[in-house]
């Protein structure tokens, strides 16, 4: 379903001059509001006014995640602190947060382009939400919560954890769409199979705040009996609504008139053309209380501004394999731990509940992999480890320990689970 025909099947010769006339006056009003960005503006020898339309972006400064925290809490706000009606800011478990600030209207865009990703994803009113994203400073309950009531959907607001609960509710209110982290999902679904009870009526869910190989998505749709679709946002430009799959899942539709997207070669910040992947810029068109300008968001992926079959315009992002510091060099190997969880998961003997440990004990890098096995015997354990070690050194280029562990081993997560164990430089995990 498409919510906002108007907005999502727009010309997109109109659509470009639209984006130009909402960055002309975002950038006017950062440049006279907000005292960071009229200083990064001078400093680059830019006056706002010599912005006219999306062609003059790339002679703007980017922003980053650093700028964000040496800004927090006040710094960005582009609004008389009166006019916030909501704050948001991460958790600084790596140092200090960031915040993120909403007006009223902001409030309205949110509700609109999550509405606009979740119609994407099949759900309409009539449906049943359960919304098992935490709730709280995490943007990502709240976000679903809009968006699902701007849809005319009914909430459940189970927020995370409690998995027993989580289904029984399932069963009890007839829910129809579950909206999670795709870890909890595979968490959920055990619990399901464990309790003995009937199959849940779900028919599709929402799924996103952690990157997700296609071979886990099968494995949610098939444990689960749904449609399952991804759907991209990050805290600091919105929260979730930024980008969603429609019925043709060939890519998550960028939601253009309210954030503009680049993709930028992460190490010399040049733009890189459509096809190609590096790092995820955006710049917000609409946001009231704190405009981001070129934000770097750290996301790995690429642009696609070809027609859709699902009649959408709107230009199609790659779905997110990792982030640029989530990236592992393994013996000169650059990889992702999707790219590790989709080795993994063509293994039919083989669950999607992984760990993967980096260590060094000598001089070269020891890359180990703890994965657990649906149900092999004891005896069978090393055998299956072995034809893990050699798909991911075929498919990888890399030697790899493994070790097959049974059901239940691998700790479990309800919200965003954690991958990687990096003992070379303490992140990560112990």
């Amino acid at each position: 379903m498409i919510w906002n025909p108007g907005a999502e099947t727009v010309d997109r010769a109109a659509l470009r001059v639209g984006q130009g006339e909402r960055l002309r006056a975002t950038v006017a009003r950062v440049a006279e509001a907000v005292p960071f960005y009229r200083a990064r503006l001078e400093a680059a020898g830019v006056r706002a006014a010599e912005i006219r339309g999306v062609d003059d972006l790339t002679r703007i400064p980017f922003t980053t995640k650093d700028d964000l925290r040496r800004s927090y809490p006040f710094g960005l706000l582009a609004c008389p602190r009166e006019q916030v009606a909501e704050f948001h800011c991460s958790s600084g478990t790596t140092g200090t947060p960031t915040a993120a600030a909403y007006t009223r209207r902001d409030w309205e865009t949110w509700g609109e382009t999550m509405a606009r990703c979740l119609a994407g994803g099949g759900v309409g009113r009539g449906d049943v939400i359960q919304n098992a994203f935490g709730y709280g400073l995490f943007t990502g309950g709240l976000g679903f919560h809009y968006g699902a009531q701007h849809l005319g959907a009914a909430v459940l607001p189970a927020s995370s954890g409690n998995t027993a609960r989580q289904v029984r509710l399932l069963r009890e209110f007839r829910v129809t769409v579950l909206c999670c982290t795709p870890s909890y999902a595979l968490h959920i679904a055990e619990a399901i199979d464990a309790s003995g009870g009937p199959p849940p009526a779900l028919r599709c869910g929402a799924f996103g705040a952690e990157p997700w190989s296609e071979a886990a998505r099968a494995e949610i749709e098939r444990r689960l009996g749904i449609r399952a679709s991804d759907i991209y946002g990050l805290s600091e430009v919105i929260g979730p609504g930024v980008a969603a799959e429609c019925e043709a899942r060939n890519g998550l539709h960028v939601q253009e008139d309210h954030f503009f997207p680049e993709v930028i070669d992460p190490a010399t910040g040049a733009p890189l053309p459509p096809g190609m992947s590096g790092e995820l810029v955006l710049t917000t068109l609409t946001k009231e209380a704190a405009p981001l300008l070129r934000y770097r968001t750290g996301d790995v992926t690429s642009l696609d501004p070809r027609p859709c079959a699902c009649g959408r315009t709107l230009v199609r992002m790659a779905r997110v394999g990792g982030r640029i510091d989530d990236m592992l060099i393994v013996r000169g190997v650059n990889l992702f731990p999707s790219d590790i969880e989709s080795v993994l998961l063509r293994i039919p003997d083989l669950t999607p509940h992984y760990q993967i440990v980096i260590d060094r004990p000598r001089a070269l890098d020891v890359l180990r992999v703890q994965v657990e096995s649906r149900c092999a015997a004891p005896g069978e354990s090393q055998a299956l480890a072995r034809r893990a070690e050699s798909a991911l050194r075929a498919s990888l280029g890399l030697s790899a320990v493994v070790a097959v562990l049974p059901p239940g081993e691998i700790p479990r997560s309800e919200g965003k689970a954690l991958r990687v164990i990096d003992r070379r430089s303490g992140r990560g995990g112990p």
